[in-house]
């Protein structure tokens, strides 16, 4: 039997960690989906288990060089981002994972301001809001400022893609896309690092900037290993190699981003005040973008719906999208529909409960959506990953824009495509297949 030419891709989420396998062709063979227990850091704050993830790349890697029936061509990975791991000098992770959640001390916070951001013209620089540890440049500022013994002993601050990375290559980066994902870090107008990176001595904590198109080789078997990329900036290229007329796609998982590589319009400050930012591409385009944490608040919300009407949290899966609950809830007033998505009320039944709740996450949804859409006449909008599951959700989409037509990609690993197209020429030959994205349209 003859052994299929296949790229592995390590997809990492903040939730599910995805191992999925492409042939040549870019069909998915394989995927193994794990979730990971979540442990804490030195202040008793959740944080990612760094050491048991390293251990299931590693693990989930070694079964596939073993396997005698594939043979393994390549190797990429996308990932959360904001999320760094800082490396001693011998190149090991000696601090944990901190989360991005993790509260900013205000005082710090202030007093960053009062040295970089006077004018107050950082924000539209960086094309970054004010985050928090969702600013991965201020996890670093935080370090050095908070904790300057363990600041001192960094060689590399690693974005988690790139680290996953390093496992398997034994290789040092830092990528565009990483970097451009609201860190504070890049100044946009200059394409090059902020300068308050350099006046804080951060610089010499990143590696070299590669190409998202880049890759290093295995010194053990001379396998090509990409430089890892951020997963929503991956998310977009398989959809930039199929449409060139100007799309919008709402990338869905923990958060809701609303992505518009068509819309080159400078971030306003309002736009920033509403969770506004730029993404960079692969390719170090900026790539204006809105955010909503609505995956995370949409798995709260069936989560009490499973405990008050004892079924399972999946059960929404099962909704078939109800005309007439639709309209009977439609023109509903904010507050009552936001106390019932909230847990504070809830009517008689599962279905009409979920459909009211999903009305008040759309609206939200429209609205950041609507921030990025620009003065170009938009024609699509394709939605990937976790809310293409929900029929309701959807449905409600297509309501909410019908002047746009609405699809869901029923490929749910736009970001694992995206890694393995990035680097495509490094590991196959043939051109790109005219199938690459399965579209389900929805009408209102």
């Amino acid at each position: 039997m003859n052994a299929q030419p296949v790229i592995a891709i390590f997809d990492i989420g903040r939730t599910n960690k995805k191992k999925l396998l492409f042939n040549d062709q870019y069909q998915v063979l394989e995927e193994q989906s794990v979730q990971l227990p979540e442990t804490t850091d030195d202040d008793g704050f959740p944080a990612e288990d760094l050491p048991l993830l390293s251990q299931w790349v590693m693990k989930s890697f070694g079964d596939i060089l073993l396997r005698k029936d594939i043979q393994l061509k390549a190797v990429n990975v996308s990932a959360y981002g904001a999320s760094l791991v800082h490396l001693n000098h011998a190149l090991q992770p000696f601090t944990p994972l901190y989360n991005y959640l993790k509260p900013f001390p205000a005082q710090l916070q202030e007093s960053f301001n009062r040295s970089y951001d006077t004018d107050g013209l950082l924000a539209k620089q960086t094309a970054s809001p004010e985050l928090g540890h969702l600013n991965s440049g201020m996890q670093l500022y935080w370090l050095k400022k908070e904790r300057p013994f363990v600041f001192q002993q960094i060689r590399y601050s690693l974005h988690l893609p790139q680290y996953i990375s390093f496992l398997l290559s034994e290789y040092c980066a830092s990528d565009l896309t990483s970097i451009g994902c609201h860190t504070r870090l890049w100044n946009f107008e200059k394409q090059d690092y902020h300068e308050w990176v350099r006046r804080e001595g951060l610089l010499d904590k990143f590696a070299a900037i590669q190409s998202g198109e880049s890759v290093s080789t295995r010194k053990a078997d001379g396998i090509p290993v990409g430089v890892g990329l951020h997963d929503s900036s991956a998310a977009l290229i398989p959809y930039l190699s199929v449409f060139t007329e100007p799309f919008i796609l709402l990338s869905t998982g923990t958060w809701s981003i609303s992505l518009n590589p068509f819309n080159h319009s400078p971030l306003t400050e309002q736009e920033l005040m509403q969770d506004c930012l730029c993404y960079l591409s692969f390719q170090g385009k900026p790539v204006k973008a809105s955010r909503l944490f609505a995956g995370h608040d949409h798995e709260a919300f069936i989560k009490k719906l499973s405990v008050h009407f004892q079924c399972a949290e999946d059960h929404y899966l099962s909704v078939i999208p109800d005309q007439q609950i639709i309209d009977k809830w439609w023109l509903a007033d904010d507050e009552g529909i936001a106390r019932i998505f909230s847990g504070i009320n809830y009517l008689s039944s599962y279905n009409e409960t979920y459909h009211a709740g999903m009305i008040h996450l759309l609206r939200l949804q429209k609205k950041s959506t609507e921030l990025v859409l620009g003065s170009g006449r938009i024609k699509n909008i394709f939605v990937d990953g976790g809310f293409c599951k929900s029929r309701v959700f959807m449905k409600l989409m297509a309501r909410s824009f019908p002047e746009m037509e609405l699809y869901a990609a029923s490929l749910a690993q736009a970001s694992s495509l995206g890694a393995a197209l990035s680097i495509h020429h490094h590991w196959n030959k043939k051109g790109l297949p005219g199938n690459l994205l399965e579209l389900k349209r929805y009408l209102i």
